[in-house]
């Protein structure tokens, strides 16, 4: 973990797509409310196949850019929006070969000023990527027999735990 921070995990049951549609905006809200689009943020989704993650970055996008066609960067690897304020970096690492590939993408030009980097399938970008400061861990219904959908979030920095603290209080509201 990096910072001076404790770790910071909350769980939520989501029992439907609005509540994670909802879940997206409110994390955005966080994001901006603690200026953390302005620094530099890292969040990695990890979850099986089909498990949201795409879903739920499309969602956070579309807060910042309602109606912005948000397609899945699965071929690409990396799709960027830009607003007036950030730019979101949509990455998907699941077609990675090599974490290598990454730096042929100029993945530290991208992840300089202002940014949001929504990273899907992680793990495939160690040890290049930089690490997280907010890990999404998405479940499907079935790997807890429920019909709900539950997700598990990890501040892992000092700015990650502002970002769940924020979304916390926000939706103690």
């Amino acid at each position: 973990m990096s910072g001076d921070t404790d770790v910071v995990t909350n769980q939520f049951t989501l029992i439907n797509e609005q509540e994670t549609i909802n879940l997206a905006h409110a994390f955005a809200f966080a994001c901006e409310a603690t200026n953390a689009v302005n620094k530099g943020l890292i969040v990695y989704l990890k979850g099986d196949l089909g498990a949201g993650k795409s879903f739920f970055s499309r969602a956070f996008i579309q807060n910042f850019l309602p109606g912005q066609k948000v397609k899945s960067p699965t071929y690409t690897i990396v799709e960027s929006y830009k607003t007036s304020t950030v730019t979101i970096h949509h990455f998907d690492l699941y077609r990675l070969c090599d974490p290598e590939e990454l730096e042929y993408l100029a993945i530290r030009d991208l992840l300089m000023g202002s940014y949001v980097a929504l990273v899907e399938w992680p793990q495939k970008g160690e040890p290049i990527f930089p690490e997280a400061d907010v890990v999404i861990e998405l479940q499907h219904p079935q790997e807890f027999e429920s019909e709900n959908r539950r997700v598990e979030m990890t501040a892992s920095s000092v700015l990650g735990g502002a970002v769940v603290e924020q979304l916390m209080m926000n939706m103690r509201k």
